[in-house]
């Protein structure tokens, strides 16, 4: 007979990383025993300590650097005012990814090495007070975070059945970011932002990286069209920098930017004003493209305000596009995440019953989560979601399943968010995904106001997506063409496009788009505007 959701999650439950003190009782099987000397970090550390294993030595790749949803062996404990010299205490109780306990580890020898992410306290404007880690403008990476802890691999034969614990130590310091220097076409700023400041109730950080057009220093008089290249933190130049694509004399004139923004969640904030992460799309509109349009010669226009971005950049460059239909010109939007949650990736949250696994009557089938454009399978669902479950819990892994429910969904009453699904078993709570429906399901948006925000969209939509997508995001893409290509009142205009068996983040390269872009400004813009300085 069929198995039952509680059935399912009693038997995935044990196989689970889970969140344990390090101030327990240690077991007295196999474990670790981490410590951070006074000379490293002087203060108590509330976070997570690490140990990771790896058979041999990857030519400069540590353990750590090694670990992901289908990486080496991982084990992390949550500590809480851990001082200076006192052991964190990693042992066989300890659930690891993808090796479940330290005793399943074979006899032999490994190099191991020891990781401590040191979280921050917020207290929110909210009420809550939560511990995250903040960003040091590494764009949320744990691994390469200015202020993380490590030691330096050690080489160890590792008894599974030995009582005696290793001593590790983890007294390196990651040390601060560089930001890449300035030149004649790039250039960079970052500010506090006085709204999340607020309501972080600690500094916090928006910034911007742009690249200027060929002859931007010898035409001061000119305003250009600005392209906002939305995406993951990234200190690098937007569209690959000054190439020789970008200074062709075919390529449109335009300022291109990426913004920065960083929430203590993920690498970006997802450009919305979230229950969990606070009003960010009001700090990006309010404060960090008004600073861009000040610092440097834009028209500042909605017709000459335009979007772009992959993936994550794909969907925040949509939603910016469909919540704010008046200030921009139009979205090029490439691969984007789920812009219909009836495909959130391949998970239905609205009806669907487990987000990893597919009740088949007599049998359970797992669902995917990266495929190959040949359509083999590279990890599952419940992979990279346990993964992230054993880098940190409350939605503290920095990973993209967390992001999305710190982005999208309601606050839990621990002031963390609440989740789509329970991290174990994968059972999909309705009640959330009703949450997320209402507020950033894009095609239910569009569908639902689609007779007041359509007189301004209806030519501003343009989306491209491969049709072997790596994590299944054309799906989504479907529905919403299903439903532009019906709307009527006004009549959708823009593009939807497929490449056949292309992978995740196919679209047309940058020059092309930015030929679409100014086809449409000067198809769009007002009469009397300045359609020709800026085109030499």
């Amino acid at each position: 007979m069929p198995l039952s959701r509680a059935v399912v999650a009693a038997a995935v439950a044990a196989a689970v990383p889970c969140a344990l003190s390090a101030q327990r009782t240690a077991s007295a099987g196999p474990r670790f025993e981490i410590s951070v000397p006074a000379s490293a970090h002087a203060a108590p550390i509330t976070g997570r300590v690490y140990v990771a294993f790896a058979r041999a030595d990857d030519g400069g790749r540590t353990p750590i650097d090694r670990t992901g949803e289908d990486g080496v062996p991982l084990f992390g404990v949550d500590v809480s005012g851990l001082k200076p010299g006192q052991r964190a205490t990693i042992d066989d109780a300890v659930t690891g990814y993808p090796v479940q306990a330290l005793r399943e580890i074979p006899a032999g020898d490994y190099w191991v090495e020891p990781f401590v992410n040191v979280y921050t306290e917020f207290h929110r404007a909210d009420g809550h007070t939560v511990w995250l880690h903040m960003d040091q403008w590494e764009g949320q990476d744990w691994k390469r975070s200015p202020g993380n802890l490590f030691g330096k691999p050690v080489r160890i034969h590792w008894d599974p059945k030995s009582t005696k614990p290793v001593a590790l130590t983890a007294d390196q310091v990651i040390p601060p970011v560089q930001v890449p220097a300035d030149n004649e076409y790039v250039k960079r700023f970052r500010m506090e932002s006085k709204i999340l400041t607020k309501w972080w109730g600690h500094p916090m950080y928006l910034g911007a990286t742009v690249l200027l057009p060929k002859g931007y220093d010898t035409h001061p008089g000119v305003k250009y069209p600005v392209v906002y290249d939305e995406g993951h933190f990234s200190l690098r130049a937007p569209g690959g920098g000054a190439t020789p694509a970008w200074l062709a004399d075919s390529t449109p004139r335009v300022i291109l930017v990426t913004l920065q923004h960083p929430s203590p969640y993920y690498d970006d904030s997802y450009a919305v004003n979230s229950a969990n992460e606070g009003p960010y799309d009001d700090a990006i509109m309010q404060e960090l493209i008004p600073e861009v349009e000040r610092r440097f010669r834009v028209i500042g226009q909605p017709w000459a305000r335009l979007l772009t971005g992959g993936s994550t950049g794909g969907w925040i460059s949509l939603a910016q596009q469909v919540f704010h239909p008046d200030f921009y010109g139009g979205t090029w939007s490439l691969c984007p995440d789920a812009v219909d949650f009836r495909y959130h990736q391949i998970v239905n949250i609205y009806d669907d019953s487990n987000a990893y696994w597919v009740n088949h009557g007599w049998m359970q089938v797992e669902r995917p989560d990266v495929r190959r454009p040949d359509g083999n399978i590279v990890t599952m669902m419940k992979d990279e979601n346990w993964y992230e479950l054993e880098v940190g819990d409350h939605s503290r892994s920095g990973g993209q399943w967390d992001i999305w429910e710190a982005a999208y969904g309601p606050v839990g009453a621990d002031g963390y968010p609440r989740r789509i699904w329970d991290k174990r078993s994968g059972v999909i709570d309705h009640d959330v995904a009703g949450y997320w429906k209402e507020h950033f399901d894009l095609r239910h948006y569009l569908e639902r106001n689609w007779k007041t925000v359509g007189p301004a969209l209806h030519d501003k939509i343009n989306v491209y997506v491969g049709e072997a997508d790596t994590y299944y995001l054309n799906d989504a893409v479907h529905l919403l063409n299903e439903f532009l290509s019906g709307a009527t009142g006004p009549k959708w205009t823009g593009e939807i496009v497929y490449q056949p068996r292309a992978p995740h983040c196919w679209g047309p390269p940058l020059p092309a788009l930015l030929q679409k872009m100014e086809a449409h400004m000067l198809k769009s813009a007002p009469p009397g505007a300045d359609t020709t300085s800026w085109r030499y």
